[in-house]
């Protein structure tokens, strides 16, 4: 099989594409024909070199946390699952491949209606959102601030807070204003004078803030909020650390999952893509990533070859 690969830390110019023998799965896994996955900063931070926590990272090391595809063979003791089968998933590494191996309670089967590109998308920033507000206690009646709210993380934890009940004010480029709104959101321009703007769209503050973005958006949020435990962030961990707010971590599990499948089939979810990428394009993906502004997710495709 061809995987987008990288042998040591660096830029997007170490990955390359490389042919790697098809992954046989073990006792309980699957064996994924993989369509779609998704590209998170987080696969970024781990082709320069972070280890998630609790991990053990081998190099070479094939990227790509979050998939779609068909189940093409079972391992020894695996079930719920037969040849065919449609179904999007997560692993901690090795979705920018043309097949992974995974163990059979990381999938849930794809809604026959959602494209490929959706599907490989949705699990990783689908599950960081709902997670984050739900440890954030985010529900009716609440007022949500959502730094990054146009991204991967952001566009879900937009939708979610509304369908849960609460008001959400999102920051992102004005060039996401209009989007933001067509999600439910107010949106709000970051940048140099955030607080100032924040203070004006919320004078009476927020109940709760999801830090997506970084670059300083937890100092800005501080005077707005009066319980510091209701302020977390997926990616400023050394500034939760410093202010003394949360830093958001928690396992994926099929069942958050399939929670977020439910709610797409029924109307409530929209998952945005900016652009698809095959294997050979993934170092120009990576680059994109890391610029920040994307709209939704960027996905790879191993199969494409264009």
């Amino acid at each position: 099989m061809l995987a987008s690969v990288f042998a040591r830390p660096g830029g997007p110019e170490v990955l390359e594409v490389t042919e790697l023998p098809v992954p046989k799965p073990g006792p309980g896994e699957v064996l994924v024909r993989v369509l779609a996955a998704g590209l998170q900063p987080s696969d970024t931070a781990v082709r320069r070199g972070w280890t998630p926590p609790g991990a053990v990272i081998t190099l070479p090391a094939v990227p790509g946390n979050e998939f779609a595809g068909v189940v093409e063979q079972l391992g020894a003791g695996s079930y719920g699952w037969e040849k065919g089968d449609e179904v999007l998933g997560f692993h901690l590494l090795g979705g920018h491949a043309q097949y992974v191996a995974v163990p059979g309670d990381h999938l849930v089967a794809k809604p026959a209606a959602m494209s490929w590109e959706a599907a490989g998308s949705l699990s990783a920033s689908g599950q960081t959102a709902h997670l984050a507000l739900t440890e954030l206690g985010v529900g009716a009646g609440d007022t949500l601030l959502v730094h990054g709210a146009s991204g991967g993380v952001g566009t879900v934890a937009v939708q979610l807070a509304r369908a849960w009940g609460a008001t959400v004010i999102g920051t992102a480029s004005e060039a996401n204003h209009d989007y933001l709104r067509e999600l439910g959101a107010t949106p709000v321009a970051y940048g140099p004078g955030l607080a100032e703007r924040l203070r004006e769209a919320a004078p009476d503050g927020v109940d709760a803030v999801l830090d997506a973005a970084g670059r300083g958006a937890l100092d800005a949020s501080l005077p707005l909020v009066a319980d510091r435990s209701r302020i977390g962030t997926i990616t400023d961990y050394p500034a939760a650390q410093r202010l003394g707010v949360r830093g958001l971590r928690g396992p994926r599990t099929a069942a958050r999952l399939a929670e977020l499948t439910e709610l797409w089939s029924a109307g409530g979810l929209r998952l945005e893509i900016a652009a698809s990428y095959p294997l050979s394009h993934a170092a120009e993906a990576h680059r994109l990533v890391e610029a920040g502004h994307v709209r939704g997710k960027i996905v790879i495709t191993p199969w494409a070859t264009t």
